[in-house]
């Protein structure tokens, strides 16, 4: 883990979340890199899918679920069985996986039928007190509005639901925001980013989301290199920092850091 920086307050946990398609594992990685230049980041891959060590071009031996599913399996008698909770608090950290930048940890199956909810919400819990050691915690969570309707995804500072230049796209961010209201989760700020967004469609989407009462904080352009970069398998945390796209991000990093330090 590299050291922190001055001035940023640590624990600054965002999540990001939008529909699926709207790219934002790759937006995540972007954050992540540009967030490092500022300060230790826990990168959370919280989608099933796990796409983010890809993009982040990380090899990723061992997540979570899997951890967790040899602790709550393990053999009648064993020091795994006979405490579960704390072989879960040990395994988490053995999961961890380290660069010279950020830290990355993969969730792995999202729980399903015969989950263990003592060990879930202890899981939370030490997660949480994990990126009490960083000075930022970006989570990507998975596609929809699940990891809302569980509550997994709660307190955290900063909430950045991204959409495309659909309807569908910004008819989900507005969910997010309704749906934060409804349960209760605390968001200390929701930024809503639109991606993959050319100057022919700004005026459309621009329209959709006043339709919405959705406000736009920021964009990121469709970039063709990112398209090839997905079809060639490149992370896309390689792509120049000229390119659009990186540029982009980098600008709503400068945003996020004005949260982090207020």
């Amino acid at each position: 883990m590299i050291p922190g920086s001055v001035g940023i307050n640590k624990g600054f946990t965002i999540a990001v979340s939008g529909k699926g398609g709207v790219g934002k594992t790759g937006f995540s990685a972007l954050l992540v890199k540009h967030l490092s230049e500022h300060g230790p980041v826990l990168a959370i891959d919280a989608d099933p899918d796990s796409n983010l060590p890809q993009a982040l071009g990380v090899e990723v031996k061992k997540n979570v679920g899997q951890a967790r599913e040899a602790i709550v399996n393990a053999p009648a008698r064993s020091a795994e069985a006979d405490d579960k909770l704390k072989a879960l608090e040990k395994a988490l950290y053995e999961v961890v996986e380290e660069t010279p930048k950020f830290d990355l940890v993969v969730m792995g199956r999202s729980e399903g039928l015969g989950c263990y909810c003592a060990v879930n919400n202890i899981l939370r819990q030490v997660i949480d007190a994990k990126a009490n050691n960083y000075a930022f915690t970006v989570i990507d969570c998975e596609a929809g509005l699940e990891h809302l309707s569980r509550r997994t995804t709660r307190d955290v500072d900063l909430m950045i639901a991204v959409t495309d230049a659909t309807t569908n796209g910004v008819l989900t961010a507005r969910r997010v925001q309704e749906l934060s209201k409804e349960l209760r989760v605390s968001f200390g700020e929701i930024m809503v980013v639109a991606n993959k967004v050319n100057q022919e469609v700004k005026p459309l989407l621009d329209n959709i989301a006043q339709q919405n009462n959705l406000k736009i904080a920021a964009y990121i352009p469709y970039d063709k290199e990112v398209a090839n970069f997905a079809i060639s398998g490149k992370p896309i945390i390689d792509l120049p920092e000229n390119s659009p796209v990186s540029m982009a991000v980098a600008e709503i990093c400068r945003k996020i850091l004005g949260f982090a330090s207020a």
